[in-house]
């Protein structure tokens, strides 16, 4: 039973497909296919001009300036999400290798289309890994099944938003 207004996924008919939208309810509904797990929610608060706090519930905040002034940009917030996420992967995947990893550093170059609403179109991951003991077939994989196979931010944007991704490893 779901507790008193936290949100829950109704399902909704529509046409041949099936849609998934937010209610609020105090009463059993209609749940998301099992192969789908709800992320926690992420809240956002205005603190004036363009700029908001950003969080989980009880969780720490990061502050996005839309104007990118005094914080990261929401585009800027995305392009490190990336760029963590495939990391955080390579890191890993590096470690199970037996070589870990004593130094890591990622700069994104990113293309974005000149009409509203001005999307990625198109970014590049640079990496530069210092991880004594691995070789540039290991590193070039451990990146690949990163950014291609396990990353969940780079699997979520949209098919025309081309990700590659460049390697230095350093010694």
């Amino acid at each position: 039973m779901l507790a008193a207004r936290s949100p829950a996924r109704q399902v909704v008919q529509a046409g041949s497909g099936i849609l998934y939208g937010i209610r609020r309810a105090t009463t059993p509904i209609r749940s998301m296919p099992d192969s789908l797990f709800r992320h926690p929610t992420i809240e956002i608060d205005w603190t004036g001009g363009s700029e908001f706090d950003a969080h989980r519930a009880g969780g720490p905040k990061i502050h996005v300036d839309g104007d990118a002034k005094t914080a990261p940009s929401p585009v800027d917030v995305l392009l490190a999400a990336l760029a963590t996420c495939a990391a955080t992967d390579v890191v890993t995947i590096l470690h199970k290798q037996r070589t870990p990893v004593q130094a890591l550093h990622v700069a994104v170059d990113a293309d974005r289309v000149e009409s509203t609403p001005r999307r990625l179109a198109a970014a590049v991951l640079h990496f530069t890994i210092r991880a004594p003991g691995t070789t540039g077939a290991k590193a070039a994989r451990a990146v690949q099944l990163a950014v291609t196979k396990y990353c969940s931010v780079r699997s979520s944007l949209v098919a025309e938003a081309a990700v590659t991704w460049t390697i230095d490893l350093e010694s």
